[in-house]
């Protein structure tokens, strides 16, 4: 039986020929023109896209991009495909043709499988500046195996047994595996972001529900990929078993963190304690502080993407949002009370000052009005009175402190036009000679002690 390839050789016998020449030739001059098509499609549909104003997200525009890009490669086939029926006809030999059409013809799919492919991703990923690159890859992949080379590698590889035994599990098995399982596992990788784009484009499902959905399928997918994959490669499972056993032992130990992070997460996404948009702080504080305060942007498989005000993502696990108290402020309502501790002197008049601290919180945009704001006085101190003044926001994601120092600022205004004094604690320090004499009162007994000592 003939094998479906050309092998190397014959290729090369046939291009020292004249005949090979001309085919040579021939297939020069079809590419040149392919070439020259392709440009005259890529102008013109420059030329349409800045008609539309620079509009290019429509699928018709897809379409068109699409046929300019397959233009060529069509042209081309044509080409050499017209000239091999001429060759036939003439009864010379066509292997350079032959040869130069499974090529032309598998760069043509292979460019035109990548567009599509970048086309899932998004023009943002990795594939649209890699897109020239990963064709050419591929596309040589293809060549090697029109001229045989990938049966020269089997023959070769197939002979190196690693698991030497009933069962044959040799290092080809091993590649072909690889290759076979990554090319699923990616075909399942593409279809899982599209779902998830999808399902993050339906408004009218919650934002935890949206995420839960697409991991969830993304996982699922993934799964299915893998053991697709080690069907298709034909390998017997019962080849790996200590390879299985190695993994197991691997996830109970090894990767416990990595699995208990994913388990969490999968936790987050189900009672919906924590979803992106909420506002959340680490720190067991009250409402009154922003420390470690920031914005959920995006709940991932590992981690929680949390954005504070300074514009620092934090990469929070999500076993730790499990284990730990978390503060979330926007859990059932966005409304956060906030106090501002003042101290007054007790040479003022504390109702005075009370009324002074709902002044300075009214006309504030952001201070409500309903709960009213109200100010307490708390306690007496050392050396002042503890005042407080408490009021309600309803958009802590807009920032917390900005409103606490609007309201200081304007106490501070207040208090210094009435005459308010806000206290210092102060300390009296004094200083006894080495050879001061200590005094005692008299009802403590003893009308005087020695020089004071130490």
């Amino acid at each position: 039986m003939e094998p479906n390839y050309i092998s190397i050789g014959k290729l090369v016998r046939e291009l020292l020929t004249p005949t090979g020449l001309n085919e040579v030739l021939v297939v020069m001059v079809a590419v040149a023109i392919a070439y020259v098509c392709g440009r005259l499609m890529r102008r013109a549909t420059e030329r349409v896209r800045a008609a539309s104003g620079g509009v290019s997200t429509g699928w018709q525009w897809r379409l068109m991009e699409a046929g300019a890009i397959v233009a060529p490669y069509v042209v081309a086939v044509l080409l050499i495909g017209a000239a091999r029926e001429a060759a036939e006809a003439l009864g010379v030999s066509d292997v350079v043709l032959v040869f130069a059409l499974r090529l032309v013809a598998a760069l043509g799919a292979v460019r035109l499988g990548v567009y599509a492919v970048r086309l899932l991703l998004g023009d943002g990923s990795w594939l649209a500046h890699h897109e020239t690159r990963v064709t050419l890859l591929v596309w040589l992949a293809l060549g090697l195996e029109v001229l045989g080379g990938f049966d020269w590698l089997e023959r070769v590889l197939g002979q190196v047994d690693l698991l030497p035994g009933k069962s044959v599990f040799s290092l080809w098995d091993l590649l072909k595996g690889l290759v076979v399982v990554t090319a699923f596992v990616l075909a399942m990788t593409l279809l899982a972001r599209a779902i998830e784009r999808r399902v993050m484009a339906m408004e009218s499902l919650a934002p935890s529900t949206r995420v839960g959905i697409s991991k969830s399928a993304y996982f699922l997918l993934i799964g299915l990929g893998v053991l697709l994959g080690i069907n298709s490669a034909g390998v017997d499972l019962t080849a790996l078993t200590v390879l299985t056993g190695a993994i197991v032992f691997g996830l109970g130990f090894g990767i416990r963190d990595i699995t208990s992070n994913f388990v969490s997460g999968f936790v987050l996404l189900m009672d919906k304690s924590i979803k992106p948009g909420d506002v959340i702080s680490f720190h067991q504080h009250t409402g009154t502080t922003s420390d470690n305060f920031g914005w959920v942007q995006e709940l991932r498989g590992r981690y929680v993407v949390v954005r504070d005000r300074d514009g620092v993502e934090s990469l929070v696990p999500n076993q730790s949002l499990i284990t730990n108290a978390v503060i979330n402020w926007s859990y059932s309502d966005q409304r956060v009370r906030l106090r501002l501790p003042v101290m007054v002197s007790y040479e003022d008049d504390p109702e005075v000052a009370l009324d002074l601290l709902v002044r300075a919180t009214e006309g504030h945009p952001r201070i409500l009005r309903d709960p009213a704001p109200v100010s307490r006085l708390i306690s007496f101190e050392n050396y002042g009175m503890k005042l407080e003044a408490r009021f309600w926001i309803r958009d802590p994601m807009n920032g917390v402190n900005n409103v606490r120092s609007d309201v200081n600022r304007r106490i501070w205004r207040l208090f210094k036009d009435a005459g308010i004094k806000i206290p210092v604690a102060q300390q009296e320090v004094r200083v006894l000679e080495p050879d001061a004499v200590v005094v005692r009162p008299p009802h403590l007994g003893g009308a005087e002690d020695g020089p004071a000592r130490g």
